[in-house]
């Protein structure tokens, strides 16, 4: 049966507009109360910076303590750092009131399951079946209570820095921080200038309204401009909630989510630590997949979606794995996507070998890729029309075995993401348009 509410990452969307109510917010509470913590026990509420993080905060906590759930409050965290306190305090469950890298007036609700592991989609498809019903509020006697966790930052931050080795500083290097205004906004730039590093923070003075807005992992024109600008020797971009990242080396160039899997994987194999595949996604650049079979590193591909990643790693019984955008999985370290370990581990490479991230990502080149969104009327196979599937075995056969097409509808919204892939920009630009003319006239625009 099919998902109403749950996308790939979570219930997600505009506030004020189902699914994104007080109303269905506090529904949710008791549904995942009952599906969650039938005999009562304990949960963990975090949230990035919007200013309606507040709201869902008030509305969940009413929602889980009326349902005889106590409530750890941990206030602005990333989402890692709730996977990471939702295990090591004991709770049943965690929840995060993000959403991620879209805009202020977006926002979601993502859960941890107690291992700090994200849902099942067996157990989504259950708390939904319990949205129909009302919430029940329990006697005075058997309600939850809510409590502060002072200490969430602080805990989360030492987590984080016990993951690189010990005695290890960064204390000759300048790093430019940006925490896109989010949930890191506080935790990045001192997990940073904690281990010695010099700090230049950007994009870590949030007002509940400018998350993502011109910053972060999907906007690094700031970064570049400003490690170049202080000379610096590297730049984090976190994005709104702090499970990806990319970087910006000692030039200005972006270092995105495939190069910094290639560095972490070369430094696996280098310390014999690399355990099963490394696992991408269908859009990984195939640069990276041809980097990797010379290191005689085997790699696989998921659907997109970190789930789906994990999903195959654990299958595989690997570590490594994660997308183009910077949503990493070091499973030797954490169980879920963690832009600021992963930032981490980066780091401890470029002290290991004392490489630049431009010399430790000179293996790999990238191939060319366009990319295209096409919208149609409703959310459809496009391989179910035979127009387009007559123009991916053309493109296909143009590009040979030094290219790729990927055709996917997307999860969230009416649109079909094109991408092709190749050797040469021009043709693989050429191709895409001629993909995305073909979908525009096989289905309905």
């Amino acid at each position: 049966m099919p998902k109403r509410y749950f996308g790939t990452d979570g219930i997600r969307g505009q506030v004020g507009k189902e699914p994104m109510t007080v109303d269905f917010a506090l529904r949710l509470a008791g549904a995942a109360a009952r599906v969650l913590a039938p005999q009562g026990g304990s949960m963990l509420i975090g949230k990035d910076t919007r200013v309606s993080g507040y709201m869902f905060e008030s509305a969940l906590e009413a929602g889980f303590v009326a349902s005889g759930v106590d409530v750890l409050l941990t206030g602005p965290l990333p989402t890692p750092g709730i996977a990471y306190l939702t295990k090591s305090l004991g709770a049943d469950f965690g929840i995060v009131i993000s959403a991620s890298h879209n805009p202020y007036f977006d926002n979601g609700i993502k859960f941890f399951d107690r291992e700090g592991e994200k849902l099942s989609d067996e157990t989504e498809l259950e708390i939904e079946a319990g949205l129909e019903d009302a919430p029940v509020t329990q006697e005075s006697r058997n309600l939850g209570q809510a409590t502060n966790v002072g200490s969430a930052r602080v805990d989360y931050q030492e987590f984080c820095k016990a993951t690189i080795p010990k005695g290890m500083d960064f204390s000759d290097l300048k790093i430019v921080v940006d925490a896109s205004h989010g949930a890191a906004y506080k935790v990045a730039p001192r997990v940073m200038a904690e281990l010695g590093a010099e700090v230049i923070p950007v994009g870590c003075s949030p007002n509940g309204r400018n998350i993502n807005d011109g910053c972060g992992s999907t906007r690094p024109d700031l970064l570049k401009l400003t490690v170049k600008g202080v000379r610096a020797q590297v730049g984090i971009a976190l994005d709104g909630d702090g499970d990806r990242v990319v970087m910006v080396d000692e030039e200005g160039e972006l270092i995105d989510g495939d190069q910094l899997l290639y560095i972490l994987a070369g430094d696996y194999v280098a310390r014999n630590d690399l355990k099963g595949p490394v696992v991408g996604t269908v859009m990984t650049n195939l640069g990276l997949e041809i980097a990797l079979g010379e290191m005689g590193v085997d790699f696989l591909r998921s659907s997109v979606g970190d789930r789906h990643v994990l999903a195959l790693l654990k299958q595989h019984k690997g570590v490594l794995g994660g997308e183009t955008s910077g949503h990493l999985l070091c499973l030797d370290k954490t169980t879920t996507g963690d832009g600021l370990i992963t930032a981490l581990q980066v780091l401890a490479v470029m002290k290991r070998s004392g490489k630049t991230l431009t010399e430790l990502t000179a293996g790999m080149t990238r191939m060319p890729q366009t990319m295209l969104s096409v919208k149609v009327a409703e959310q459809v196979d496009p391989h179910s029309a035979p127009g387009v599937r007559d123009a991916i075995s053309l493109v296909e056969e143009r590009l040979g075995d030094r290219g790729r097409v990927v055709l996917r509808a997307s999860g969230t919204e009416p649109v079909i993401r094109v991408m092709v892939e190749g050797e040469d920009r021009d043709t693989v630009a050429e191709l895409a348009q001629h993909l995305a003319d073909s979908v525009r006239s096989s289905l309905k625009a």
